[in-house]
């Protein structure tokens, strides 16, 4: 049983979540756990979440853990922090896990582990070419992904943009902020992805985050070359990602057809 499934946490600013998935699936295999973010958010606080988590389920010891992160993954390491406590910078993150939990996990930038995700299970599932996998939050995270090989850390979404950071002009905050219709925040939405298909020429983009649920009011407003549709795996997605991975690190899982 337990070759078939692996542990994926999603650590985020506001909570860390952690569940089993099945690898031949995608589904969760139990109900997902949720622990508030400690604060502050130092390294030995979140691993020490992040142990109670795995702690949680009944997990054999050959199950592999992943682990979705909200910071560039340089050579094993936080690159640089935004939403937790700025000690995590330089720290090695598979190291720090490992010893405080005895489980050595798969590190993943968050946004990458929710476009993997995405390319596993859920809206670009099968895609052959390059798929642009964007999240629309607090700010805008971006995984790349070209005949299913992830290339890690892209951050477009500080692409710069009319002089500013396109993540502080066309994220979900942004619109929030502002008290922005769909249709005037479209406006920023297609000179941002425009963009982005400017750089990359993407066969596809999916676009996630909480206001995916709303694609309907947003993505027909946009003119672009390529295909542009709503993510599928939502809250599960960083999850899902880490999980699938971790079991193609220990060898255990491939990337459905």
């Amino acid at each position: 049983m337990s070759q078939t499934i692996a542990f994926g946490v999603d650590v985020g600013g506001s909570g860390i979540k952690g569940a089993p998935v099945d690898l031949a699936t995608g589904e969760l295999t139990a109900p997902r756990q949720k622990i508030l973010t400690p604060q502050p958010a130092t390294p030995d606080a979140v691993v020490s979440v992040i142990g109670e988590l795995i702690a949680g389920f009944e997990l054999a010891a050959d199950v592999p853990i992943g682990l979705s992160f909200p910071s560039p993954i340089v050579q094993g390491a936080v690159g640089w922090m935004a939403n937790l406590d700025q000690s995590w910078v330089g720290v090695n993150l598979a190291d720090a896990v490992e010893a405080g939990t005895g489980r050595r996990p798969t590190v993943v930038n968050d946004a990458d582990a929710a476009g993997y995700a995405e390319i596993a299970f859920g809206a670009a599932k099968g895609h052959p070419g390059t798929v642009a996998v964007t999240t629309l939050g607090t700010g805008i995270g971006v995984a790349l992904i070209t005949e299913g090989k992830l290339w890690p850390n892209a951050e477009l979404g500080h692409l710069q943009i009319n002089g500013r950071d396109a993540e502080n002009w066309a994220a979900a905050s942004a619109k929030e902020r502002e008290g922005l219709t769909f249709e005037k925040w479209a406006k920023r939405l297609q000179r941002y992805f425009t963009e982005v298909d400017r750089l990359l020429w993407p066969d596809l983009i999916v676009v996630g985050g909480g206001i995916s649920r709303r694609a309907h009011k947003f993505l027909p407003l946009l003119d672009l070359r390529p295909p542009i549709v709503p993510a599928a795996l939502r809250n599960t997605a960083g999850i899902v990602g880490a999980a699938v991975l971790a079991g193609q690190s220990a060898g255990i899982a491939t990337l459905p057809e």
